[in-house]
């Protein structure tokens, strides 16, 4: 059973990860229709629905009894009741997918009982697989990630939204702000291999966006939280979240007495 096991699946979802990453770059090489939903007009394209429908039809035959939350479908799961749960987001970064860039993923994560249990990220352009079964590591094609250690802001490589990034150089401005990273999930990822120090996320990020990352940051070796130092809980009701924190151990206990103590508007 996935739940007893869930090493096991690592191989198949990495097949079934580069499987929609194809199709995704083949969607992309050809005209593609585009338009936006929600409140904040956030994007969609032809390119996440063909691979959310990919996803759904690979996945669930993996793991037949999970449910299933993504962004780009409904949730049929009353109350969310099932046991484990595949969360999805088909593309993540997709404002990076349409205009060419290479910073989208595809994230994928079984949940269990709130929290991941096995994740996947792909980023199909620069052909990094990120994989992770909860207590056995995480891998970045094949090899062992960890994050980088240490606990002070000296130098660090902090990627986020750019307010956070300028109150934080204003207080130590030896900080080295990264260029924007436009996929969530590819963001907090680069914190589990160590390409960046910390990453922040700003209040509203969902699921979708977070749970394969979190699982991914944890078997680095890292920390990933709230800005009050909790940990996350995925499939729930309340699929929204607050300011995020992704970290080496050290590093997240230095950002967050920082945020409490200097910048309590973040929180």
């Amino acid at each position: 059973m996935p739940a007893s096991n869930p090493a096991s699946l690592r191989e198949p979802l990495a097949a079934v990860m580069h499987e929609a990453g194809e199709l995704a770059r083949h969607t992309a090489r050809g005209p593609f229709k585009r338009w936006t939903k929600g409140d904040d007009d956030s994007p969609v394209s032809e390119g996440d629905i063909a691979v959310n429908d990919l996803l759904r039809k690979r996945l669930t035959a993996l793991v037949p009894d999970a449910g299933w939350l993504s962004e780009e479908t409904e949730d049929h799961l009353p109350g969310r009741a099932a046991e484990l749960t595949w969360i999805v987001d088909p593309i993540d970064g997709t404002r990076a997918y349409i205009s060419g860039r290479a910073d989208w993923t595809i994230s994928v994560a079984l949940v269990e009982h709130g929290r991941p249990l096995l994740a996947a990220i792909y980023a199909p352009v620069t052909d990094e697989m990120f994989l992770a079964p909860r207590g056995k590591g995480a891998t970045r094609n094949g090899a062992a990630i960890t994050v980088s250690r240490g606990a002070t802001l000296e130098g660090a490589r902090l990627a986020g939204p750019k307010r956070y990034l300028d109150r934080l150089a204003g207080l130590n401005p030896s900080i080295l702000a990264q260029p924007k990273v436009h996929s969530l999930a590819l963001r907090l990822t680069r914190v589990a291999h160590g390409g960046l120090d910390a990453a922040f996320a700003s209040p509203g990020s969902h699921d979708w966006d977070l749970a394969a990352a979190d699982l991914l940051v944890h078997e680095a070796g890292g920390a990933m939280t709230d800005f009050t130092g909790l940990p996350l809980s995925y499939d729930r009701p309340k699929v929204a979240h607050g300011a995020l924190i992704a970290a080496g151990p050290a590093r997240h206990g230095t950002l967050i007495d920082l945020v409490r103590d200097r910048l309590p508007e973040f929180a």
